[in-house]
């Protein structure tokens, strides 16, 4: 049974969430043009107070019509075109869980919830399939979803009820190793994938129920008020029943959306065309405006800011779904008036870290050591100073509840590293001069970051190997249990805005493909988590994964925090209705528009 709880969210089911500002990294309403050219020069202590928080509440069934509410001096039709470093590690819809993928299955997949955008910074989750975000019963154990009329797949067959349980129960399949474990867990266990192989042997989930053709029954274990956020998640997007090619899916996916994958040749470019069959009446979250998107990869950030920048010929209809602007450009762009109405900003409600791999940095000292030795300023000054990032010192981003800030290692007092410290603890350790093999993103920022951390730790006397590693197939090698790594990035956000969606996930279950990227394995800690998860007071929660939070870097150290960034990002000057959306932190393509 499981015993995952979020009581202090239930008052999503009927209130208002505010987000409090975020500043961290990510993989990357209102106008994405205002706020930022008008703003005053940001400095450490103020940028997080440039932005608003954004407003989240539950929608109603009016709120579930389509089709979406129109971006101002929207333009129909042409062909937009988005340049960005990587293409997508999948397409089948419940093999994501990072934040870009997920944007871009904005434009081929729908689920049966979604977020839509209905004011400046003001979002409401609706029905997206379904005619409403759900009704709940049975205290929060029932949730029944009602399917709209003329919903289709690309080849016009309808999008049934069987369609969803179907789309849920592949999830437990063993090839599908990525994705959120939420709704598997609230219908099975935990470890789910003990519980259920998959629907491919013919066996079923008995407590999804499909009454008839357009109508979906969730029963959980136990109550769950915020399933209707859950569901929104790409990961539980709907996969046809009929056309599940299992693994050979990811390749060839099937359209709900109003965009069709036209063409695509790996890594280089993809061209999506409209789906004839999407009819926006039906689709509250996605305007489509654009007839033809044109993606092309490959880019890295200097090369993508200094087209934007030049803004001639087609660049001009081109922007970038996450590519920020380059570190060694930002005061250029930021001083140059011409482009302030071209800029777009937004705090990120990420986490950001350098994970220790716990069952070979075993040694607590050499963890504290290297945290105490940190070249924070260094790091900050070489991804673009403290105009574009604030020191963090804390696992949760503060745009999560329960945040609290501490400074355990001095990141804030010794943001150059306290080498003293560091030494000291190193001569405590059961090795004083470690080898630590650091995996990192081979691209030429993180290069320099490398070669900052490397100069840092020879300082203290640890020999860091560096280890390049491939962009686009980061999180599923750092995510293999036997990585062969020592430290490693890793970021993460908070499914729902609250820590019950952080600690859960990147302390829980050690598997290939899990988030528990530090291999932490404390049972006083999974004790504590389980403990706070069945609090019935959110203060009191909120306290508890605080002081959680601050005992897990005094007395383990599993990882060092990252900067929280603030992200920066120009577009073409012919794309209108680009913003960076502040729940994924980067460029919605629901309200892109093509200008005269």
């Amino acid at each position: 049974m499981s015993t995952r709880r979020r009581p202090a969210l239930a008052v999503l089911a009927i209130g208002t969430l505010a987000l409090t500002a975020a500043c961290a990294k990510g993989n990357a309403g209102g106008s994405a043009d205002a706020g930022s050219s008008s703003a005053p020069r940001p400095s450490e202590t103020n940028l997080t107070e440039l932005f608003a928080p954004p407003k989240i509440e539950v929608g109603t069934a009016d709120d579930s019509k389509g089709p979406a509410i129109e971006p101002e001096g929207v333009v129909k039709g042409s062909t937009v075109n988005m340049i960005d470093r990587d293409d997508y590690p999948h397409l089948d819809p419940g093999r994501v869980y990072d934040n870009v993928t997920a944007n871009f299955h904005l434009l081929i997949t729908r689920g049966l919830t979604g977020y839509k955008k209905v004011g400046d910074n003001h979002y409401k989750v609706v029905g997206d399939l379904a005619t409403d975000a759900g009704q709940v019963s049975d205290g929060g154990k029932t949730w029944t979803f009602t399917l709209k009329d003329g919903v289709k797949w690309q080849d016009g067959s309808p999008i049934t009820s069987a369609d969803v349980k179907w789309s849920m129960e592949r999830l437990f399949a063993p090839f599908i190793t990525e994705g959120p474990p939420y709704i598997q867990q609230w219908l099975t266990e935990e470890d789910y994938k003990k519980s259920y192989k998959g629907p491919y042997d013919g066996k079923e989930l008995g407590n999804i129920e499909t009454p008839d053709d357009k109508t979906v029954v969730f029963k959980f274990n136990e109550p769950h008020a915020d399933a209707n956020y859950a569901l929104a998640m790409t990961g539980y997007g709907i996969v046809p029943k009929a056309k599940d090619t299992k693994e050979k899916y990811d390749k060839t996916p099937v359209s709900s959306g109003p965009y069709i994958i036209a063409a695509h040749s790996l890594d280089k470019s993809m061209d999506l065309e409209r789906n004839p069959n999407w009819d926006p009446a039906t689709d509250p979250i996605r305007g489509a405006y654009p007839d033809k998107w044109h993606l092309e990869f490959g880019y890295q950030a200097l090369a993508v800011t200094d087209r934007f920048v030049a803004d001639t010929g087609d660049d001009q209809k081109t922007f970038s779904f996450y590519t920020h602007v380059a570190a060694e450009r930002t005061q250029q762009v930021l001083q140059d008036k011409s482009l302030q109405d071209r800029i777009m900003r937004r705090p990120s409600p990420y986490g950001d870290y350098y994970y220790f791999n716990l069952d070979r940095v075993k040694d607590v000292k050499i963890r504290q050591a290297i945290a105490y030795a940190w070249p924070t300023k260094q790091i900050q000054t070489i991804t673009g100073g403290p105009d574009t990032s604030v020191i963090n010192t804390t696992i949760l981003n503060p745009s999560v509840s329960g945040w609290e800030d501490y400074d355990v290692f001095g990141f804030k007092q010794h943001p150059e590293g306290d080498l003293d410290k560091a030494k000291e603890l190193l001569a405590q350790s059961g090795d004083p001069t470690p080898t630590i093999v650091y995996g990192y993103n081979n691209t030429p920022t993180e290069q320099r970051v490398t070669v900052a951390i490397k100069n840092q730790m020879a300082k203290i006397g640890i020999k860091i190997v560096a280890k390049p590693m491939d962009t686009k197939t980061w999180y599923d090698a750092t995510g293999k249990v036997e990585n062969g790594l020592d430290m490693y990035w890793g970021g993460w956000g908070a499914d729902w805005p609250t820590a019950a969606t952080v600690f859960p996930v990147i302390f829980g279950p050690v598997r290939d493909g899990g988030y528990n990227q530090s291999h932490l394995k404390d049972p006083e800690v999974t004790a504590e988590i389980k403990r706070i998860e069945g609090l019935a007071d959110v203060d009191e929660a909120n306290k508890a994964w605080a002081a959680l939070d601050k005992k897990i870097m005094e007395t383990i150290t599993p990882l060092v925090p990252g900067l929280n960034n603030v992200g920066l990002q120009l577009r073409g000057s012919k794309v209108g209705g680009a913003e960076i959306d502040p729940i994924s932190w980067v460029v919605s393509p629901n309200t892109i528009f093509v200008k005269p």
